[in-house]
C-alpha cells in the first residue's frame, strides 16, 4: 500500500461528514454538501489513479467532474424558487 492509497483513504474517510450533514440538512445546505464531496470524490479518484498506476482511472475523475457540476446546476434550477424566497 503507498502513499497515494493511503491519501485516497483519507479523502474518502472525509465524504462521511459531509454525507451525514446532507442527510439531515435543509436542501439548499444539503446541495452544498453534496457539490463538495462531489469535488473531494473527483480527486479522491484522481489519487486512486495515480495509487494503482492506472492512468485511465483519471477519465473516470473527469467525467466524475462534469457530472458533478451538471448536476449542482440541474439541482440549483429545481431550488430556483427556494432561492427567490
Amino acid at each position: 500500500m503507498n502513499i497515494f492509497l493511503w491519501a485516497a483513504s483519507a479523502l474518502l474517510a472525509l465524504e462521511l461528514p459531509l454525507l451525514a450533514y446532507a442527510f439531515f440538512a435543509a436542501p439548499l445546505d444539503a446541495l452544498v454538501a453534496l457539490q463538495a464531496a462531489g469535488g473531494i470524490w473527483c480527486v479522491s479518484l484522481v489519487v486512486l489513479a495515480q495509487g494503482f498506476e492506472r492512468s485511465a482511472y483519471t477519465i473516470l475523475a473527469v467525467v466524475a467532474a462534469l457530472l458533478t457540476f451538471g448536476s449542482g446546476m440541474i439541482f440549483v434550477r429545481f431550488f430556483d424558487d427556494e432561492i427567490d424566497a
